[in-house]
């Protein structure tokens, strides 16, 4: 700005450079918030670059049977704890319905030893699942990675707890420190 002033001053302030002066001023404003705004979309896709990476890595978690039938009885006790009702409705996908139903009545036990309950009443799902994995047919339509989704009886409480959706609040949660993360390595 004060770059601005002398050379107002210096040409004795008339009106035509006072205008060019604000015209040059309002210019170099819009290009410096060109050029943030650039950054910005150029943090932002860094941020979703990495968060389709691992929403791409997930889809691995189901392939690894024991490993995912264990983390599913874990969704399914976590999701009861924080629902707190004696019966609900379970949905998963498709794919995973023979792994949820094998893993089901621990999951009650452990729930009622957790609470301090008597095991809840789940009903599975079976004419509505979660979508399926992304395909090469279906590669823009609805999908889910894996995990369930539990809704109290009459559907007014529901906790998703799919793998997507973890991801999500992950991502919210750590957004912050990410931005961090990738300003400090820009600067």
């Amino acid at each position: 700005m004060g770059l601005f002033y002398s050379v107002l001053i210096r040409s004795g302030g008339d009106e035509v450079t006072f205008v060019l002066l604000v015209l040059m001023g309002s210019e170099y404003s819009m290009q410096l918030n060109a050029s943030r705004i650039k950054v910005l979309q150029a943090q932002d896709d860094v941020v979703n670059s990495m968060k389709d990476v691992a929403g791409k890595d997930l889809l691995n978690v189901s392939q690894h049977h024991h490993r995912y039938k264990h983390l599913l009885k874990d969704l399914i006790v976590q999701s009861l704890l924080r629902l707190k009702e004696p019966a609900v409705l379970l949905r998963c996908r498709k794919d995973d319905h023979h792994l949820v139903e094998s893993v089901l009545h621990s999951a009650k036990e452990e729930y009622a030893e957790k609470a301090n309950v008597y095991p809840p009443e789940i009903i599975v799902d079976h004419d509505v699942y979660l979508p399926p994995a992304p395909s090469h047919h279906n590669s823009h339509g609805p999908f889910c990675s894996g995990g369930v989704v539990l809704a109290s009886r009459d559907g007014k409480i529901v906790f998703e707890n799919s793998l997507d959706a973890r991801l999500d609040v992950v991502f919210r949660k750590k957004l912050p420190e990410i931005r961090k993360l990738l300003v400090g390595q820009i600067v």
